[in-house]
């Protein structure tokens, strides 16, 4: 069992940053792939970012590519997503997941993840 928790959301103007963090516990999440979605009221959840086991193998959605940058920290437990030139569509609840698919590819589906952090809110102004 993973127990993920979200942090550092909050409303920002549009061309600002932000750096998510996703502090993990329950189980090392060394080897498992982990992501970032996010979902408006009323849509379906989207897959922003993920990254794989091996740190260098990352993936985005394009909309995020550029601006957005998927990082780990094997050694404190910790998934980070720093955001850059903020738009206010990227305005969200995001949630980190973290598969159970020991040395898997890091995908870009819902399912593709077992654990899921409560999420945190951005808000972006225009």
């Amino acid at each position: 069992q993973v127990q993920l928790v979200e942090s550092g959301g909050r409303l920002v103007q549009a061309g600002g940053s932000l750096r998510l963090s996703c502090a993990a516990s329950g189980r090392p999440i060394r080897s498992y792939p982990m992501a970032w979605f996010r979902q408006v009221p009323g849509k379906e959840r989207e897959f922003v970012a993920a990254i794989s086991w091996i740190e260098a193998m990352t993936q985005y959605t394009d909309s995020v590519k550029g601006r957005f940058t998927i990082s780990r920290d094997d050694v404190e437990d910790a998934l980070f997503l720093q955001m850059d030139s903020l738009k206010p569509e990227d305005t969200a609840m995001y949630y980190c997941a973290i598969s159970s698919t020991y040395h898997g590819s890091a995908g870009t589906l819902e399912s593709d993840y077992r654990y899921w952090g409560p999420g945190t809110q951005v808000t972006v102004s225009s």
